[in-house]
C-alpha cells in the first residue's frame, strides 16, 4: 500500500491526546495539534498522515517532554488493547503457556495485526531467540530520534502478558540511519 492510501490505527492519535490532555492539560494539547485532524474516539482507521503529523506536531512543539509523552501515549495504546482487542481467553493462554510459547504466540499475533499501527511500513517477526521485530518504512519515524511510541506498546504488552519488567531495546532505528526499526524484546 502507498503512504498517500495506507491507514492507521487511530490509538496512534487518540491514546497521545489523551496523554497531552492529562500531562499538559488541554490548552497545551490544543496548541500542539492545532490545524491538524483528530479522530473521533470512536473512529476506525485513519489516514497514516494524519498520525503522522500529529507525532511530528508533538516533537515540534515540545521537543523537551516528546520523549517522555510518546512513551506514555505507547504506553496508553497497549493498555487500550489489552482492554479492548485481546480477548480474555486470548489473554490467559498466553499466560499460562511456557514463556517462550507465550512470547511467539503473542509475537504472531502482534505479526497478523502489524496493518494497524505500521502503515505503509512492513512488519515482520524477524527472530525468536532473542524474540526480534522489524518495521520497514515505519511511517511514525522521525529523523534523528529513536521510536518510542513503538517500543512502549511492545514492552508494554509483553510484560502484561508474557514477561513482567520486560525490556525493549531499539537496535537500529531509520531515524537515526539505520535501514530499519528493528526491536528486541527481552524477558526482565
Amino acid at each position: 500500500m502507498s503512504a498517500g492510501g495506507a491507514r492507521i490505527g487511530p490509538n496512534a492519535v487518540l491514546q497521545l491526546i489523551a496523554v497531552l490532555d492529562h500531562a499538559e492539560g488541554r490548552r497545551v494539547r490544543d496548541r500542539v495539534l492545532a490545524g491538524l485532524r483528530l479522530p473521533a474516539p470512536d473512529s476506525g482507521m485513519i489516514p497514516e498522515g494524519e498520525a503522522v503529523a500529529a507525532h511530528r506536531a508533538l516533537r515540534a512543539a515540545l521537543p523537551e517532554r516528546a520523549d517522555a509523552l510518546l512513551v506514555a501515549a505507547g504506553e496508553a495504546t497497549a493498555e487500550y488493547i489489552l482492554r479492548h482487542r485481546i480477548p480474555l481467553a486470548a489473554k490467559l493462554v498466553i499466560r499460562a503457556l511456557p514463556k517462550p510459547a507465550g512470547a511467539r504466540l503473542l509475537a504472531r499475533a502482534i505479526e497478523r495485526h502489524a496493518w494497524t499501527f505500521a502503515g505503509s511500513g512492513r512488519f515482520r517477526v524477524a527472530g525468536f531467540a532473542p524474540l526480534v521485530f522489524e518495521l520497514d518504512g515505519n511511517p511514525l519515524v522521525a529523523e534523528g530520534k529513536p521510536c518510542l511510541w513503538h517500543a512502549a506498546v511492545f514492552r508494554r504488552l509483553f510484560s502484561a502478558l508474557v514477561w513482567r519488567g520486560c525490556r525493549v531495546e531499539e537496535v537500529e532505528c531509520a531515524g537515526l540511519g539505520g535501514g530499519v526499526c528493528r526491536f528486541v524484546v527481552r524477558a526482565g
